[in-house]
């Protein structure tokens, strides 16, 4: 992932900014005898991205993957409108416990700017229902140009996107988050909308980098520098920082693991869960690098 790439992480101040006041309240409104449910990821499967992780001779990288890891961040359908058949393909390679994030395409996104993308968003929701139990939660990523000024047409679309499939929403752009009314409006709307706000987490874009929760859900996209040290320090911040959250009443945790150069998300993502399993007393399995 290029996006928020810098040529020295060692310039950036990588500290996590303290708690919104206000994700202690959605917190509190959640069921606190809901079982905890951690999904952790990387954001591709392929032998390309990630080398070194797969033994030698894996034929099927999809059916191995879903044996080291409990989730993807589905980023192909972005690239195209995901057909029925291959979902239906992408869930029977995988565990009933395996779940995926798909990202809406990016001719919703990105080509028509959520307007007049009613068919396009029927389709790929219909299409992506085919993943039934194995469906975790869709994200729309919005163009980094996407701002404030079209506040209109994401009330549109965040209310009429069908309630059965559940939604995060990223937003890149800095006129979002500039003032605290402007931003309290538009978290106020994805309360209403029952919207999961992204975290993302990239070294060169601190500016987008919030801990404001509009749902007792924390997705978190987290991309790595590729700078072993800070990378681990900045995963062990954010087992810290969930913690504190599942003490006040987090119970479901979407992390995926992303780097400029992606062959070291698995290696990153073992660093991550052995960690958050000692702290959450999960069991997550810790993936092996072939």
């Amino acid at each position: 992932m290029k996006f928020g790439q810098v040529p020295n992480p060692g310039d950036i101040n990588f500290s996590l900014p303290p708690d919104h006041p206000a994700t202690a309240v959605v917190l509190e409104r959640n069921d606190q005898s809901k079982p905890l449910n951690v999904y952790v990821g990387c954001a591709k499967w392929n032998k390309t991205d990630l080398k070194g992780f797969y033994p030698r001779g894996t034929k099927d990288e999809l059916s191995y993957y879903s044996t080291q890891f409990n989730s993807i961040e589905l980023n192909a359908t972005f690239y195209g409108m995901p057909p029925a058949d291959r979902v239906i393909t992408w869930r029977d390679k995988t565990s009933n416990d395996f779940r995926f994030f798909p990202k809406i395409t990016q001719s919703i996104s990105h080509m028509r700017r959520l307007n007049n993308v009613e068919k396009l968003t029927e389709e790929y929701c219909d299409n992506i229902s085919n993943f039934e139990q194995k469906l975790g939660m869709a994200f729309l990523q919005l163009h980094d140009n996407f701002g404030y000024k079209n506040y209109d047409r994401l009330v549109n679309y965040l209310e009429n996107f069908p309630k059965a499939i559940p939604l995060a929403v990223e937003l890149r752009n800095t006129s979002w988050f500039n003032e605290d009314l402007l931003s309290d409006e538009v978290y106020h709307l994805f309360e209403q909308s029952n919207m999961t706000n992204i975290i993302v987490d990239t070294a060169g874009r601190r500016d987008l980098l919030h801990m404001r929760l509009t749902t007792p859900v924390a997705f978190i996209r987290y991309v790595g520098a590729n700078d072993h040290q800070s990378d681990r320090d900045r995963l062990n911040e954010w087992v810290d920082r969930l913690k504190s959250w599942v003490d006040q009443g987090l119970r479901d945790i979407y992390f995926f693991v992303h780097q400029n150069m992606e062959k070291e998300s698995p290696l990153l993502s073992a660093h991550f869960i052995e960690n958050l399993n000692k702290e959450l007393g999960t069991n997550l399995k810790i993936p092996k690098m072939a």
